[in-house]
């Protein structure tokens, strides 16, 4: 649910954990961390508040669950897999379109598969912190924009990263609390079949596509940034591992996640704090709302989980 509005002066100065509040006349935000980006949702704050508002402001999801990070080389399944678990769960997962720099292939639909855009255009975007990962690829630019997580974040999905191994060690050094998960084949002899068996590369593509791939399944096997490693050697096989690691075994689906309550705060109250709790006095309701901050995590890039929010009478 969207928190209470509140704008940060300094977030290091009163919480340890990196938030901190004051009063803006009546309108509020919360921010939460220290970059700056650009997303619709900032650009609207940004209008409405009348000052600079940073990307870690979006509000909370109280327990959301984490995205997905799903890497591996071309032609290993990725795309497989990932089609099968929206097919099957679609009110539950959202996928993060990426954007890239190389011309869309046959079938390919601009905000489907791609972001489609221009190296110049990409470049200045990375430049002005919009992307959470980007990572030059077989001579192209790719990334994951913050507002592509963003977007699935206020659908109430569980976001799925389909990103290169370059792309997932970006995002497990930013402050985005993910599960790693790197698909493998069962050998790189059967990684070249599928390759070539797909007829949509000349061969300098698929013979740059291996040397790629060489250095990722290395990366992915030995690097330790990956939580969990699938070996696609059936992808039926595959898929019910990856729905295991996922804890969703059974085809059961669930509803977007909404705010399950409503908080109307009167234009007079006052604020306070005990330790990592925050209390927003309502004054004539004769309740108080708590922000409760012990267990504050990164969640996703608008967002943060384990913000507990509750009320109680005086």
């Amino acid at each position: 649910g969207e928190a209470p509005a509140l704008v940060i002066d300094d977030v290091q100065r009163s919480f340890s954990k990196g938030f901190d509040l004051k009063r803006n006349d009546f309108e509020t935000a919360v921010v939460v961390g220290h970059k700056t980006v650009d997303t619709q949702f900032i650009r609207d704050q940004k209008k409405k508040l009348e000052t600079e508002v940073v990307a870690w402001s979006k509000g909370v999801i109280g327990n959301a669950e984490r995205p997905i990070v799903i890497s591996g080389p071309s032609g290993v399944g990725k795309g497989t897999l990932i089609n099968m678990l929206m097919k099957e769960f679609p009110t539950m997962f959202g996928f993060s379109v990426s954007h890239t720099t190389r011309g869309p292939r046959e079938g390919e639909q601009n905000g489907v598969h791609y972001h489609f855009t221009k190296h110049s255009v990409m470049e200045e975007d990375i430049e002005s912190g919009k992307f959470l990962e980007f990572a030059a690829v077989h001579g192209n630019l790719y990334g994951t924009s913050i507002e592509a997580v963003d977007v699935v974040a206020d659908a109430g999905k569980r976001c799925i990263l389909d990103i290169d191994v370059q792309g997932a060690r970006s995002v497990r050094a930013s402050s985005l609390e993910a599960i790693f998960i790197f698909v493998c084949p069962p050998s790189f002899e059967e990684l070249e079949k599928r390759l070539r068996a797909r007829g949509t590369e000349t061969e300098e593509q698929i013979q740059k596509r291996l040397r790629n791939a060489k250095t990722e399944l290395d990366q992915g096997n030995s690097s330790g940034l990956f939580d969990h490693i699938l070996v696609n050697d059936d992808i039926k096989a595959c898929y019910e591992q990856l729905k295991n690691i996922l804890g969703i075994s059974e085809s059961i689906n669930t509803v977007p996640i909404t705010a399950s309550e409503v908080f109307d705060l009167p234009a007079d109250l006052s604020l306070s704090k005990i330790d990592e709790k925050i209390l927003i006095d309502c004054g004539a309701a004769e309740q108080k709302v708590v922000l409760d901050l012990s267990s504050m995590k990164g969640g996703a890039p608008a967002r943060t989980r384990g913000l507990d929010m509750y009320v109680f009478d005086q």
